[in-house]
């Protein structure tokens, strides 16, 4: 466990080599490992900034490294490896930070973390030699626009392809240089609760920066926050965190007062609530998900929102639920998927290895062919993905009309700038939208 005395590079050293070694998921892992340093806010933003920071730029550092170093990095201890991206990363992109402090602290971690004792000089040289050359580094050579990109924004190559054959080059950069930008932090108004003036004077007491949405109703756009968890507005249930293209999907599938509505792959709650709200707090939501511990985080947002029509299963969507048989007059199927829409809240999902996520689209048409059942006769069922691949999006769907004639796709407005959706299927881009990726698609059930 580390000791309360680490510092913030350390913090950031451990979580980045903990993340690669074990497969971890550098955010959630990234909040435990700050919560156990103990680490003050200042040193907490400065760890998660070099955390994500080095995981956002990672192969571009290591080419930076290759060319100052006679060992190639992918045969470096992880740790070893680490230090010397915290020390480039410092160096190359956070100008504030004096080159010597970050070659010091990279050696002194290396000392202290790593097995090899002649693996600090190399680091001391590496970095002082990187440090001489910092206005002149390297020239990302490559026998290709794709492999450029794949060096330059830090994505693997068989991704930038994918996302170049649906855009184009120049748009694929543009998302790709998005994915390494930093998200705004959205807050969904709790509207049962409060309004946006009561809550805006409420964060204003706080200290936060609240600016209303430039497209979305009842939807912040907040800085300055700390520990959102301390600040007393969100105590009290006045709003959630959520991005305004999953809020879009639950405005999509319009559930009103009074209806029975089935969120069926809910974690961590966020379209729930956003349903909860639409409602009024008045009808049946059912909000499942397959892990039992993820079941109790939706019902501490439900206590704390205060919504009492929230109910909440551990549910399998792929298993049937006779039970559940036309019960619903909404579904919501926001499905597992590749997570490639949301590459700048979690910077290593694209470091995923893709040949298990082609076994995705049949998981999500077996949830999405079972939850259909329970959809009432002129009902809605809304598929979602937080990705931008087609062959989990526009191809599930599609697949899932060919073996399920009774539902049709119907065509949704959005708010302006963004348009109608005429062939019932919208895809949320960073580079456009300034949202996550995402993917939703409205479908009816005939009477």
């Amino acid at each position: 466990m580390p000791s309360t005395d680490q510092t913030a590079r350390e913090t950031a050293l451990l979580a980045l080599s903990a993340c690669e070694r074990q497969g971890a998921w550098s955010d959630g892992f990234l909040k435990k490992t700050l919560r156990e340093a103990g680490l003050d806010s200042r040193d907490a933003a400065l760890a998660t900034r070099l955390c994500f920071g080095v995981l956002q730029n990672r192969l571009l550092l290591d080419f930076y490294i290759g060319k100052f170093s006679t060992t190639r990095p992918e045969k470096m201890e992880i740790k070893v490896r680490n230090a010397l991206r915290l020390g480039v990363y410092q160096m190359a992109f956070m100008t504030k930070i004096p080159h010597n402090a970050a070659v010091n602290e990279s050696v002194e971690l290396t000392k202290k973390h790593c097995k090899n004792p002649r693996a600090a000089g190399m680091v001391n040289g590496v970095l002082r030699n990187v440090s001489r050359n910092i206005d002149r580094l390297p020239v990302i050579e490559s026998g290709s626009r794709e492999e450029y990109l794949s060096i330059r924004y830090s994505h693997p190559l068989w991704l930038v392809r994918e996302f170049t054959a649906l855009l184009g080059s120049e748009e694929a950069e543009a998302l790709l240089e998005a994915d390494n930008g930093q998200p705004p932090i959205t807050a969904q108004i709790n509207t049962c609760r409060a309004t946006m003036e009561q809550t805006l004077e409420r964060l204003a007491e706080a200290g936060v920066e609240a600016q209303p949405h430039p497209w979305l109703a009842d939807c912040l756009v907040l800085s300055g926050t700390g520990n959102l968890e301390h600040l007393t507005a969100f105590r009290e249930g006045l709003f959630y965190i959520q991005d305004p293209a999953a809020r879009l999907a639950v405005e999509v599938a319009d559930p009103k007062p009074g209806m029975k509505v089935l969120d069926a792959c809910a974690a961590p709650g966020g379209k729930t609530f956003a349903s909860a709200i639409r409602m009024g707090g008045e009808g049946e939501i059912q909000s499942c998900d397959i892990h039992a511990h993820k079941e109790k985080l939706i019902q501490a947002g439900a206590e704390r929102l205060g919504f009492n029509c929230i109910k909440t299963a551990v549910m399998d969507g792929k298993k049937h639920r006779p039970a559940f048989e036309n019960a619903f007059d909404v579904v919501i199927a926001d499905v597992p998927c590749s997570g490639l829409g949301i590459i700048r809240k979690k910077p290593d999902i694209r470091y995923k290895d893709p040949e298990p996520l082609e076994g995705l689209p049949a998981v999500q048409s077996a949830i999405l062919d079972n939850v259909a059942t329970y959809v009432k006769p002129g009902g809605v069922l809304l598929y979602a993905t937080c990705t931008l691949l087609e062959r989990e999006n526009g191809d599930v769907v599609r697949g899932f009309l060919d073996r399920n004639k009774d539902f049709t796709l119907e065509k949704f407005q959005l708010p302006e700038p963004l348009g109608r959706a005429d062939n019932g299927m919208f895809t949320f881009w960073p580079q456009r939208h300034g949202t996550d990726g995402f993917f939703i698609a409205k479908l009816r059930r005939n009477t």
